[in-house]
């Protein structure tokens, strides 16, 4: 999540040099310009107010999100909305490419635009800078309210979206403080269409994240890369944007060789990735036999749209520690709640009173569930194969 965190961040900065943000760099620079005979401690607490104006705009957006999509994990367990939100994803990122224009009516960007004397002016000038600059925003803020949605959790919504106001706003807040001070910033031109671009291609790229579930896992590993590929030779190479300043052409270059890089990674480690646990499906009669047999039994309840899932199935349960133990004696279940509607699958749910995914259950060699070893988040493989050793010992 840190990372995630750090990413949204550095996209939210990143979104200050596409072409309707661009501009309010001037309008800020000379809001605040007026203000530069003032004390240093009332222009940073307009420079204050103005970033959070603008990252309480947007925090409610991620908060409302998370709220009304609250069943959204439930719902991605459907192939038809995963494909529906990969489909929306794929036209926001159009937009982006410069295929059709999302705009606001004028008065509306008119009044939002307008300046205001006194803090509140300067903070209701964040509050709506969101507004002047969606018809480059919305496109990349509407696909991240998917995600948010897909998540559920309010706090994140807020925290996520705060995060991005922040990337936006701090370069926002240092013209601010330094606004009297300012001569010369790059002149627009077509290096913020590039910009644009890029953010295109990270909405590809979280359609393809979308549709991972319904792809087998080579599949999924090749589609990601494909667009990390893609989107490496577009930006680098054959899109001919070009800028007045030098760091562009190197900006460019930067980012096509960084996205091949990612695009080996992923495949490189999904080529080198050593043999899975040896997971069997649930029956009655398997847990029946691995009590007479005196066998400790660990049932995954897990989802492929499930993150901390994935992380158990791409580390832990490939590590070969885990891997030798669980061949030697302890029954791997995998339980997989990606589609809904299975009976059995309702039935062992509420059996085992589990909550949401993942969850791992472990039961003993006398058939009954040791609560205290019980897990409901990823944990790395050195901490799990000491939860198996505990199992082992009832076997």
């Amino acid at each position: 999540m840190l990372w995630t965190l750090l990413g949204i961040f550095l996209g939210g900065m990143a979104l200050n040099m596409t072409p309707c943000v661009y501009p309010l760099i001037p309008i800020t620079v000379s809001y605040f310009g007026g203000r530069s005979g003032q004390a240093h401690g009332n222009l940073v607490g307009h420079g204050l107010l103005y970033m959070i104006g603008l990252a309480l705009t947007n925090s409610v957006l991620g908060v409302v999100a998370a709220l009304t999509g609250g069943m959204m994990g439930a719902m991605l367990q459907s192939p038809l909305v995963l494909m529906v939100i990969a489909l929306l994803l794929v036209v926001f990122s159009t937009s982006l490419f410069g295929f059709w224009e999302l705009r606001l009516p004028a008065g509306l960007t008119r009044v939002a635009s307008k300046s205001h004397a006194g803090y509140f002016g300067t903070f209701f000038m964040g509050l709506t800078l969101g507004i002047v600059a969606a018809p480059c925003l919305g496109p990349f803020v509407l696909g991240l309210l998917t995600w948010v949605a897909s998540m559920g959790s309010p706090w994140l919504g807020f925290l996520v979206f705060f995060t991005l106001s922040l990337g936006l706003g701090l370069p926002l807040f240092f013209l601010a403080m330094f606004s009297g001070k300012l001569e010369k910033l790059p002149r627009s031109g077509e290096w913020m269409l590039w910009v644009r671009k890029l953010m295109g291609w990270v909405l590809v790229g979280m359609a393809a994240y979308f549709i991972r579930p319904l792809l087998s896992e080579s599949m999924a590993v090749l589609a990601m890369s494909g667009v990390a590929l893609a989107a490496g030779v577009h930006l680098g190479w054959i899109d001919k944007s070009k800028a007045g300043f030098k760091a562009f052409a190197f900006t460019k270059d930067g980012v096509g060789i960084s996205a091949i890089v990612l695009a080996v990674v992923l495949t490189g480690s999904w080529i080198l990735t050593g043999p899975s646990v040896p997971w069997q499906p649930y029956s009655d009669s398997l847990l029946s036999q691995s009590k007479a047999a005196g066998r400790p039994v660990i049932i995954d309840f897990s989802a492929t749209w499930c993150t901390p899932c994935r992380e158990l199935d791409e580390k832990t349960f490939h590590d070969p520690a885990i891997v030798r133990v669980a061949e030697k004696g302890v029954v791997m279940v995998k339980i997989d709640l990606t589609r809904s509607g299975d009976p059995v699958h309702e039935r062992l749910l509420s059996e085992y009173a589990v909550k949401g995914v993942p969850t791992v259950i472990f039961i003993d060699g006398h058939g009954k569930e040791r609560r205290d070893l019980r897990l409901v988040d990823y944990l790395p493989p050195d901490e799990f194969l000491k939860r198996m050793e505990q199992l082992k010992k009832t076997q």
